[in-house]
């Protein structure tokens, strides 16, 4: 094999473009940049084979979701790591610092203000709503209770720091002058803790939420005889004062016909949860999420119809441009029509090829024309002179003269020979030089009162 020689790479822009030694090195140079680059680009195009999911507590539905949203993934050879969290607000904090490891989280709404990390912020946006996320106010059966305010000076678990249970309980709470410090006890336990203790009756009343409890503990709890789920009466109201509640409402017996629980519709509050991701996450990556999510969140519940999740609703998150285009026309073509791991390739491929060419086709189509035009400048200015040469013969006729129009006419001769024209242009420069001898010979045939020196 031939050996790679510098020197024939700069002969090709020298002779075929008329460039110098040193503009043709640096063409190279860039040349070189261009393609560094564009194998960078390409590289850092393609989707990630993995992402890490900041979910809930053990057990709890944000952790089982985490988990389908794994195995769901995994077929599209994606690699899911779940990572539990303590609940929604430690989730938000997790992504929204600078630098940390996590891609996506489950967040329930309003609590935007709650969360102020330390250090970088991230940029942040939703890919949708993917399901209500009621409270639920557990206390004994014969706790007469109608409103929030009536737990005044009673023992209640409101939830576990990092938790969203906490901050919408404290909030409710708040806005019916319970707050901290007051007669009524406040204990931040995490859900299966308040459980616990509500079933040991140390507290009187446990504020509960899907993502800090377990499934299992919500409904041990949730069909036992001795409690009762807490009506929001005021639901309508709660939801006018805090916009990002919605009312929900369990239909007579929708928990259990046969014990007929709840005995009466029963209003209930509570955010919507989003799918929260970094804003760089990468496009394919969005859509194989929400694939899942419509997989997993589309049938009918307690609480929802079906196919109303996932939804492209904001709420305190702008949803991602992937998601915008997401749900309204679907994975994109290469992803429907192509497995992850090859479309991911034809995409990157696609997105250097496409905007190269956008730059290099009209460019490939400047450059003759600008060759051409720096060629015809060079020609066109030894043209002149040797048209002011030619005219020269019908000036003063007398030997000085003659000698200086001769001297002229080899100047011009002889720079026209160290001129370096590409390839191309030959013929019109060996033209220019047939019309510089043209011009001698004509010096040479005696005009009207012109005395050749001997």
């Amino acid at each position: 094999m031939r050996r790679f020689k510098l020197s024939a790479v700069l002969g090709i822009f020298t002779e075929t473009f008329g460039l110098g030694r040193g503009a043709a090195m640096a063409a190279v140079a860039l040349i070189v940049l261009t393609v560094a680059a564009a194998a960078y680009l390409f590289l850092q195009s393609a989707p990630p084979k993995s992402l890490v999911i900041t979910s809930g507590p053990p057990g709890s539905v944000f952790e089982r979701y985490a988990l389908s949203y794994s195995n769901t993934l995994a077929r599209d050879h994606v690699r899911v790591r779940v990572v539990n969290s303590r609940g929604s607000e430690e989730n938000l904090a997790r992504l929204r610092l600078g630098g940390s490891r996590f891609d996506v989280g489950f967040v329930q709404g309003g609590l935007t203000g709650s969360v102020q990390p330390e250090g970088r912020r991230r940029v942040l946006h939703s890919l949708g709503s993917i399901m209500y996320e009621p409270l639920w106010v557990f206390c004994r059966a014969s706790n007469p209770a109608v409103l929030l305010s009536d737990f005044a000076g009673q023992r209640l678990a409101i939830g576990a720091p990092g938790s969203g249970t906490l901050s919408l309980a404290t909030l409710l709470l708040a806005t019916n002058g319970i707050v901290p410090g007051g007669r009524t006890t406040l204990l931040q336990l995490d859900g299966d803790e308040g459980v616990t203790q509500l079933l040991a009756g140390r507290v009187d009343t446990a504020f509960l939420m899907s993502d800090s409890v377990s499934t299992n503990t919500l409904r041990s709890v949730m069909r036992n005889p001795e409690f009762r789920v807490f009506d929001f009466v005021q639901a309508a109201g709660y939801t006018r004062r805090i916009p990002y509640l919605n009312r929900l409402v369990i239909p007579r017996g929708g928990i259990d016909f046969g014990m007929d629980r709840p005995p009466h519709d029963l209003q209930l509050v509570g955010p919507m949860v989003e799918l929260i991701a970094r804003g760089d996450l990468h496009p394919a990556l969005s859509d194989l999420l929400l694939e899942a999510a419509r997989e997993l969140h589309k049938n009918p519940s307690l609480l929802q119809q079906k196919g109303e999740f996932p939804a492209p609703l904001e709420h305190e998150f702008t949803l991602s441009p992937a998601a915008i285009r997401y749900f309204k026309t679907g994975k994109s073509w290469l992803y429907r029509n192509l497995p992850f791991s090859v479309a991911g390739v034809v995409e990157g491929v696609i997105a250097l090829i496409v905007p190269m060419a956008i730059v290099l086709i009209p460019g490939l189509k400047l450059i003759p024309a600008v060759l051409r035009w720096r060629v015809k400048l060079i020609l066109f200015r030894w043209y002149r002179a040797l048209q002011a040469v030619e005219r020269g013969l019908h000036g003063p006729a007398n030997p000085e003269a003659h000698r200086e129009w001769m001297n002229r006419l080899d100047h011009i001769e002889a720079t026209v020979k160290s001129i370096s024209i590409p390839a191309s242009f030959a013929d019109q420069f060996y033209a220019l030089r047939g019309h510089i001898t043209y011009v001698r010979e004509r010096f040479k045939e005696p005009g009207p009162g012109v005395v050749h020196p001997k």
